[in-house]
């Protein structure tokens, strides 16, 4: 058992945060690299290019960072919950560029609510309103039911309506119907 495992909430963020901050500073390069949005390639050129955790060569370190983060913010109390989403949102390339992958089980479901619930809302509520439209509706057409995922998750999330689209809690009981 790592050292982390056995720590306290606080502690065990504690670590995982100087994972992220080295995974984020690896990654900020890359996610801050212009686009041009005239070139009529650009989404062609885009598709082209590594995935950003491979071209910076982090993917084992992001990977289980994200998962600590993950596993951490579903066992955690508020404070601790509410920690993780503040490190998403100072840790921004790290956010852009990790998630959990695909997995079309209950369990994978819950698993990218999960992140989708740390991110809260990101920078664009947006982006994440498609993402969670996106999710559902992969999860359905794999005959998962979404409704028990969307509330379990809907109870850790944010209750702060931080765009004036309501808070990722309420959005997420909403979708759950």
């Amino acid at each position: 058992m790592r050292a982390e495992e056995r720590a306290s909430g606080t502690e065990r963020l504690t670590a995982i945060e100087k994972r992220v901050a080295r995974a984020d500073a690896a990654l900020r390069p890359l996610a801050a690299r212009r686009v041009d949005i005239g070139d009529p390639d650009r989404v062609e050129k885009a598709s082209q290019r590594p995935d950003p955790l491979d071209e910076a060569e982090i993917r084992a370190e992001a990977e289980s960072a994200l998962w600590a983060l993950l596993a951490l913010y579903a066992d955690g109390d508020d404070p601790v919950r509410a920690s993780v989403r503040d490190l998403f949102a100072r840790h921004t390339a790290f956010r852009w560029a990790a998630h959990p992958p695909r997995n079309r089980t209950a369990d994978g479901f819950r698993w990218r609510l999960l992140h989708l619930s740390a991110v809260d809302q990101g920078s664009d509520p947006r982006d994440e309103l498609l993402t969670l439209r996106a999710l559902c509706e992969e999860a359905r057409d794999a005959g998962v039911d979404i409704r028990p995922a969307l509330r379990e998750v809907a109870e850790l999330s944010g209750r702060e309506d931080r765009f004036g689209m309501g808070s990722l809690r309420d959005i997420l009981l909403g979708t759950a119907g």
